[in-house]
């Protein structure tokens, strides 16, 4: 699959929320997740197991309450940016939260190898 594509579908599986389901479709076997700081697991997760995990956790812990995901901005034959802007709500806790961040995907052989989040 090609930079443009791949990128385009994961923002519209963003926005529609198949996020989870586009995983299989988007990464690599072997891709890598990069955190800004260490959330207590660490801050990488290799293999598309261990992300499926982070996505997971996500759903379980937390619900958005509203979303922003910007277009796709292509950088080369092989990376892409996407901003998120949301606000959300701690499920165990009831706490809302914004947050922001600016997300970079690496694309290697028509499959996502590695994304980094960048976040305050």
């Amino acid at each position: 699959m090609e930079l443009k594509k791949i990128a385009e579908e994961l923002v519209a599986g963003c926005r529609e929320g198949r996020a989870t389901e586009n995983l299989d479709k988007l990464y690599a076997e072997d891709a890598v997740s990069v955190e800004a700081v260490d959330q207590g697991n660490g801050r990488e997760t290799r293999g598309l197991d261990g992300i499926k995990g982070k996505h997971a956790w996500w759903e379980n812990a937390m619900e958005v309450i509203e979303a922003k995901v910007s277009d796709p901005m292509l950088h080369g034959d092989d990376r892409f940016a996407v901003t998120f802007e949301m606000q959300g709500r701690e499920k165990e806790s009831g706490k809302v939260f914004d947050m922001k961040e600016v997300a970079i995907y690496h694309v290697a052989n028509g499959k996502i190898a590695r994304e980094e989040f960048f976040y305050g």
